[in-house]
């Protein structure tokens, strides 16, 4: 088999360089004393091999590789049906306390209140899941996030919301908690950008990406919720589909896309967690530089007025 290693992953094609050997076996293994081990590590045509592999997999043995075979693995999830079957999934496979797979949420502080009810209900069902919550930095409640950010700043300025509300607390959970992987609720089912996702996918920054569901449809989703009885989102059951933050989703017609109720009449398809990281780093860094130009700009005013004073 090719070469694996992890922590950071690593997405290369290069070829590895030496170990070196315990010297009595010749092998190098998890305790040997040498520090040359390479990290976790996929190369393409290693990475193209398991998707063709695990696309025919049904999405328990799709977990079961992952748990066996990725260290680091959280779950990510804003308790969608998808992500609500993974976990019930998860917690019928009896796994042992260390292999066990702890689950992340990003509390934006603008969730619905059904949305803050399930994870509850979550909590009461699977009691020996841990659920990490991570809010924006510093805030405990969207009046706070107002006051730092100003009203409504989805509307005014909907990237830096997307970072302030999603992406920093994801990228300062993964880095708290050593993600090295995560398992998304994201299926080809629900079209746009997701239309043709793999199983295993590694962002620009190395963090790999399962999404065990991939091959499922909405209706298959719904019927394994209902089989075994899965706590869910009220919403459901009052049009939504795809549920995210109160200001921003909207139910579903007869006929409408599954995702068609997020960000309606924009164009806008993923809440930034799932964009490239690099799109932030740019537009922070664009924030950034207007903040220097209105400092600038406010000084130059400034000295303007007391030379003419």
């Amino acid at each position: 088999m090719p070469a694996i290693a992890f922590s950071p992953p690593h997405f290369e094609t290069e070829i590895l360089p030496p170990m070196h050997r315990d010297d009595e076996s010749g092998y190098a293994s998890g305790s040997s004393s040498e520090t040359s081990i390479p990290d976790v590590f996929f190369t393409k045509p290693h990475l193209r091999f398991l998707n063709r592999q695990l696309q025919n997999l049904e999405p328990q043995d799709i977990l079961r590789w992952c748990i066996t075979t990725l260290p680091g693995l959280f779950q990510t999830t804003a308790f969608g049906l998808t992500g609500l079957v993974t976990l019930d999934m998860l917690s019928k496979m009896k796994i042992p306390r260390p292999q066990q797979v702890d689950v992340m949420f990003l509390d934006t502080l603008h969730h619905f209140s059904e949305t803050l009810a399930v994870v509850d209900r979550v909590r009461d069902r699977y009691p020996l899941v841990n659920i990490h919550v991570y809010k924006p930095a510093g805030i405990s409640n969207s009046e706070q996030f107002a006051q730092q950010y100003g009203e409504r700043l989805w509307e005014t300025n909907d990237q830096l919301y997307d970072w302030a509300a999603k992406v920093e607390p994801a990228q300062r959970a993964y880095r708290e908690l050593q993600v090295n992987a995560i398992l998304t609720g994201r299926r080809r089912s629900q079209g746009g950008k997701r239309g043709d996702l793999d199983i295993v996918e590694i962002d620009e920054a190395g963090l790999i990406k399962i999404n065990p569901l991939a091959n499922w449809s909405f209706q298959q989703v719904q019927d394994y919720i209902r089989a075994n009885n899965v706590p869910y989102n009220d919403l459901l059951d009052q049009g939504y589909r795809s549920v995210g933050d109160w200001h921003s989703t909207q139910p579903v017609q007869a006929g409408e896309d599954e995702r068609a109720g997020r960000w309606k009449g924009q164009q806008k398809t993923e809440c930034g967690i799932h964009n490239p990281r690099s799109k932030f780093a740019q537009f922070l860094r664009q924030q950034e530089l207007k903040k220097q130009e209105e400092a600038l700009e406010k000084a130059l005013q400034s000295g303007m007025k007391i030379e003419s004073s």
